[in-house]
């Protein structure tokens, strides 16, 4: 099967050799996305206002790798403090609504960057022939 990657063009994804995204036939999966512009700048904004952030970007790697938002299956948040469970959550399920993927929340001692507070990967499976 082929293998397509998705590179959002940030320094990071060269110097740790990682792609934000990798479709190999209709699975995509969207490595841990934070609340970054497109210069890598983060978010500077609350764990609501991060984690919308944070699923616009998987939503656009999803969209360069031929899936979207309703494709999502599984998505894995990753929080620096358990207590902002109520505003991630708000901002997971405006942005998947029914879909309803599987979910899991884990609050870990601190990411990359200490402005950050929230990070999501996320597991697709895109319609169609399971051998394309």
């Amino acid at each position: 099967m082929r293998r397509q990657r998705v590179q959002s063009g940030t320094e990071w994804e060269k110097r740790v050799g990682y792609s934000r995204a990798v479709r190999v036939g209709r699975r995509v999966f969207v490595a841990g996305t934070t609340a970054t512009d497109d210069s890598g700048a983060v978010l500077d904004g609350d764990a609501y206002e991060q984690t919308a952030r944070v699923l616009r970007n998987v939503e656009r790697a999803l969209t360069e790798a031929g899936a979207s938002l309703d494709d999502v299956v599984r998505t894995r948040m990753f929080v620096t403090d358990a207590d902002d469970w109520e505003q991630v959550g708000k901002a997971h399920e405006e942005a998947f609504g029914d879909v309803r993927p599987a979910a899991t929340m884990v609050e870990v001692s601190r990411l990359v960057d200490p402005a950050m507070c929230v990070e999501i990967e996320v597991d697709a499976v895109v319609d169609g022939p399971e051998d394309e």
